[in-house]
């Protein structure tokens, strides 16, 4: 059977209000109430998740980031063990723009374990913030992944969905530019290798592995189809009701 295909919307802080996300969150899932073949994954405002919660049992829900301690003087902190006893199955880790705020690969290695002992599933989040003609852009994806994965059970690895987020590709970056397919396919190849020499052959071609650079509606099924990922992490398109079902139609459908 073939694995399933996962689509992941990263909502980051919005919306404003929880009329706002109960009404984005419903309409999504009137629109992909006939999705058999695809895994849909929603990221909302912490605030927004009980309530969400209670809307469907068939989109998942994840949160978009969390904290290693349990419980303790930690304050603005949640814990990967809330979130899980609060239902919720997924967390993404290590985004750009976490890491643009001083989260280091060390802190992202610690929340991925404390995620993985509760049964969480991370969405790991690695990518360069520029292409060198000198290709040193693979030396800052190894460095990621290899340090946000020191002492992780290697059997565990495979629980783990990266996602191939190239920071120069994102709308928020300064003078972007856009990925192509065949970027995101030489990437994967060289995480898979990676994690083969991590882990095991096996283990690594086990890894689900996403993009998240800012995909579109326009570009999606190009980077399903010859990206070499198994799923998208859309921004900005999952705030839209109709281009985030747009999405999931096209990995519901591609090949």
């Amino acid at each position: 059977m073939a694995k399933k295909k996962i689509i992941v919307g990263n909502w980051k802080m919005n919306p404003p209000t929880l009329e706002e996300a109960e009404r984005l969150f419903s309409g999504i899932v009137g629109l992909t109430s006939k999705v058999k073949k695809t895994e849909i994954v929603i990221c909302p405002p912490f605030v927004y998740l009980a309530r969400l919660q209670k809307l469907s049992r068939k989109i998942s829900l994840g949160a978009q980031d969390d904290f290693y301690e349990t419980t303790g003087p930690f304050t603005g902190e949640i814990s990967a063990e809330m979130l899980y006893n609060l239902g919720i199955k997924y967390v993404i880790l290590g985004h750009s723009e976490r890491r643009s705020l001083g989260e280091s690969n060390a802190d992202i290695n610690k929340k991925i374990k404390a995620s993985l002992s509760v049964g969480l599933r991370p969405i790991v989040c690695v990518g360069e913030k520029e292409r060198d003609e000198k290709h040193g852009y693979f030396n800052v994806v190894k460095e990621q992944i290899k340090e946000c994965l020191v002492g992780v059970n290697k059997n565990l690895i495979s629980e783990i969905i990266f996602a191939y987020e190239p920071v120069w590709a994102l709308s928020t970056t300064a003078n972007r530019h856009d990925a192509t397919s065949s970027d995101s396919n030489e990437m994967t190849i060289f995480i898979r290798k990676i994690l083969s020499d991590i882990s095991s052959p096996k283990i690594a071609g086990s890894v689900s592995i996403i993009y998240g650079g800012s995909v579109t509606e326009k570009d999606a099924r190009d980077f399903l189809e010859n990206g070499g990922v198994s799923g998208l992490l859309p921004g900005r398109a999952s705030l839209n009701t109709e281009k985030f079902a747009e999405i999931i139609s096209i990995a519901e459908h591609s090949s």
